[in-house]
């Protein structure tokens, strides 16, 4: 992740390049390999780089065409040479080695705001327009690349790190209480355009915002397809189109640099590795690699040391185990250099700190398979009214008893993460009794409870509607945000091949059985590229999961003499908290935890600008 910033003053007053200056400065902890900027009449941008391509060699932002087009970008681009062809085809001159960056002015300079229609990849851009005085501002199909802004009547900011945002003078520290409300309901911000700040906004997910002196228009340019339907005629053909796929897009995510694989045990992570493994051969040229899996003595019950060790010599990669029974619950949060920009409700996160740290002594690219369980979560139910509505009689009676007496996707990966957000866990309280009337009544968390999880006015996929709409859920937002370089304080750019715009338009296009059952999709893609033995293993969730063995192992009346803020009491009734104990379920403990969250948080709140701005200038 490279780090953007930008200042438009719509009031037409000169931008000012001390301010631009000190947000580029401040942007080095994301981009440490050099930082820009570009200031002209009422816009200023900065820059800070992060070379993570073998394009981004000779990389200088932010980067200009016919004096007229200025752009700062966080981009990672996929089928550049299809997006090269199209604009060579438009008329445009463009080397095939060129920078991310210029591929997207380019596309704009021919297609303006319908360039988005043309970028696969992951990316955040923002450029200045002098021929019309706007700023046309962007943000990839699924949201892996930030983007945060604060709109006033005389003055636009925006960056793609929430506290380099703050920095600005205009940018107030008022909280947003929605938000709030969300975090200590469902452990993160429901609304994807807002943020745990009354000022600061997000750009959504595939949407796209135009920025002039009259105004500010905020458009969405794609929604995960609802009608697709691919059919070949032999079953080898959807498994020899998904390899292709999976290998274009891991090969687009390595192009040829150091990179890492995390293996969390799934079936989903040993693909990406194999896949990655065959590109790494010398014939193909591409970035030598090795492999990283968390590791718990706590958690016995936990097969996915044995199998990533099983995999990787099979493959014939280095393992790295990234280690975290150490770390103690709330360990470093008051550090403002670790503490994170929004409320997080995993009181280890520190530990990311430590494992990214590890990463980063290696790489600058690690492969993550977050998206597969959502793609291949088989529903069978809307599968079967699917057949029944279209009169496909013979079909339903042939394939429904194949999957009738065995049991759904357990969905494993995802779910360990971010809970049941679909569907709520039978052992979940109604609604916490601990929240304060008053906050209670002005965040209106009783129409918040009833609305979570629902897509809104969006189309609904006929056969796979879980899956479809897992696609469109704010957890995605919060994963992404959490692993970027921003954050992690660490110079390695996390990339998702699953979440690649042709495997998902791909996946939602097929029959979902027997494809999605069971993964069979990928199973069959993966013989001969992985042990049978890892191959055919069924798919289980683990056990335990780390915050429950916490409980279970450790006296928690330390929690009790944990400072209290005094913001909580305008949330929180303290003395209505659940005590933890070691006989919580999972979804109860998660819920419980989330007060104690939230406080550590706002004391770290208390000091972290104060440092920021003293670094800035310190940094001037």
């Amino acid at each position: 992740m490279s780090g953007i910033a930008g200042i438009f003053e719509r009031s037409g007053a000169t931008a000012d390049y001390a301010k631009i200056r000190d947000l580029a400065n401040f942007l080095s902890s994301a981009g440490p390999d050099g930082t820009g900027v570009w200031c002209r009449g009422p816009v200023a941008l900065g820059h800070a780089m992060l070379r993570a391509t073998p394009e981004a060699a000779g990389e200088r932002q932010p980067a200009g065409i016919d004096a007229q087009l200025w752009i700062t970008a966080d981009a990672r681009l996929d089928a550049r040479t299809d997006l090269i062809r199209k604009l060579e085809n438009a008329g445009c001159n463009v080397q095939h080695g060129a920078p991310d960056c210029d591929l997207i002015l380019h596309a704009y300079a021919i297609a303006g705001e319908r360039c988005v229609e043309h970028l696969r990849g992951d990316f955040a851009f923002a450029i200045w327009d002098a021929r019309w005085g706007t700023l046309f501002c962007a943000r990839d199909h699924f949201g892996v690349k930030p983007f945060y802004y604060a709109d006033f009547e005389d003055v636009f900011v925006f960056s793609n790190l929430l506290e380099c945002l703050r920095l600005h003078p205009a940018v107030g520290n008022e909280l947003n209480e929605d938000a709030i409300a969300d975090f200590l309901l469902f452990g993160l911000n429901s609304n994807v355009a807002t943020t745990t700040f009354r000022d600061v906004r997000r750009l959504p997910a595939a949407h796209f915002m135009k920025v002039s002196t009259a105004g500010l228009r905020v458009q969405r340019y794609w929604t995960p397809p609802v009608d697709g339907g691919i059919r070949y005629r032999r079953a080898d053909e959807y498994v020899e189109h998904f390899q292709l796929l999976l290998r274009e897009s891991v090969a687009d995510r390595v192009r040829g640099v150091p990179s890492g694989v995390v293996l969390n045990g799934g079936l989903d992570s040993f693909a990406v590795a194999a896949t990655a493994r065959e590109l790494s051969t010398p014939s193909a040229k591409a970035a030598d690699l090795r492999a990283y899996t968390v590791a718990s003595k706590s958690l016995p019950d936990d097969p996915d040391g044995a199998q990533a060790r099983e995999v990787t010599n099979f493959l014939r990669i280095p393992i790295h185990l990234l280690p975290f029974d150490k770390l103690e619950p709330f360990e470093r949060l008051e550090d403002p250099e670790l503490g994170p920009p929004e409320p997080t409700d995993d009181p280890f996160f520190a530990g990311v700190f430590d494992q990214f740290q590890k990463v980063a002594a290696d790489c600058r690219v690690l492969l993550d398979s977050e998206g597969a369980d959502h793609l291949m979560h088989f529903e069978r139910w809307p599968y079967a009214r699917h057949l029944a509505r279209n009169g496909r009689w013979r079909q339903l009676l042939r394939e429904t008893p194949r999957y009738l007496l065995v049991p759904s996707s357990p969905w494993p990966g995802m779910q360990r993460r971010l809970g049941g957000f679909l569907t709520r866990d039978a052992s979940e309280p109604a609604l916490p009794k601990w929240l304060t009337a008053s906050f209670a009544r002005r965040a209106n968390v009783k129409d918040r409870w009833k609305q979570f999880g629902r897509a809104g006015d969006l189309p609904i996929h006929p056969i796979v509607p879980k899956a479809h709409g897992s696609l469109l859920l704010p957890h995605w937002t919060q994963l992404f945000e959490l692993q970027n370089p921003g954050i992690t304080r660490s110079p390695v750019e996390v990339r998702y091949p699953y979440l690649d715009l042709r495997i998902v338009n791909y996946i939602l296009a097929l029959p979902s059985f027997p494809w999605s059952f069971q993964k069979t999709l990928l199973r069959e893609a993966m013989i001969g590229h992985l042990p049978e033995s890892v191959r055919c293993r069924p798919e289980t969730p683990l056990k335990t999961d780390p915050l429950t063995a916490m409980l279970q192992e450790q006296n928690t009346a330390w929690i009790d003499k944990v400072p209290w803020s005094q913001e909580m009491d305008c949330y929180v009734h303290r003395a209505s908290l659940p005590k933890l104990h070691d006989e919580m379920e999972p979804s109860q403990a998660a819920v419980a935890i989330r007060p104690f969250c939230l406080n550590f948080w706002l004391q770290y709140r208390r000091t972290v600008r104060q440092k920021v701005a003293a670094e800035v200038q310190h940094a001037s």
